[in-house]
């Protein structure tokens, strides 16, 4: 399984292999609802974007791929996204880092943004699953990735110590190749509707 490096486009949204040109712009989406300020999220403070997109272009060296996500309806860049713990030999990857402005939560981003990596994945790079994970109590992430299609594999306890201490408890969420096609529909029939 190969995932390539390339730019991914639908009606509503483009995503860009992320770069330090970015950075300025990401900065400005992550005020737009201070994710940051969550707890349970792993989401940047502006000041710490420039290192977030850092890291990120050092992973894609590894593999992984960041994208920067563009809303086609403004030009805006509104998110970030990507594939990581990309495992070639095993045709398996995870979707997350996923985090948007407020002004374009529950509209036709997200499930269009999902709609063309899972795409990639299943389609182009003969993906056999992707797993998804996040925070147990992070139930609006939750709720997204269930209305993708995903299936809860698990709950993964005292997973991850948070940057303020606490333990997390990680819940893992998984599509298999076989399960792509109604998941795909379903995708398809939300983004109908909007």
């Amino acid at each position: 399984m190969l995932i390539k490096k390339q730019k991914l486009e639908g009606t509503y949204v483009v995503l860009e292999p992320l770069q330090t040109s970015h950075t300025k712009p990401l900065q400005e989406a992550v005020l737009d609802g201070e994710a940051f300020n969550l707890w349970f999220a792993n989401v940047p403070k502006p000041e710490d974007v420039p290192c977030y997109v850092e890291q990120a272009i050092v992973e894609m060296e590894q593999g992984d791929i960041a994208y920067a996500v563009i809303s086609k309806q403004t030009g805006k860049l509104v998110g970030t996204t990507r594939y990581y713990n990309v495992d070639q030999i095993n045709k398996r990857a995870m979707i997350g880092y996923t985090w948007y402005a407020n002004s374009v939560k529950r509209t036709a981003i997200n499930t269009e943004a999902k709609l063309l990596l899972l795409a990639n994945l299943f389609e182009e790079s003969d993906a056999i699953a992707v797993e998804f994970r996040t925070h147990f109590f992070n139930h609006t992430s939750r709720a997204a990735i269930e209305r993708l299609g995903a299936k809860q594999d698990g709950i993964l306890r005292n997973h991850q110590i948070m940057k303020d201490g606490s333990y997390r408890d990680t819940v893992v969420y998984s599509i298999i190749a076989s399960e792509w096609p109604a998941v795909r529909n379903n995708l398809l029939s939300k983004l109908q509707r909007n």
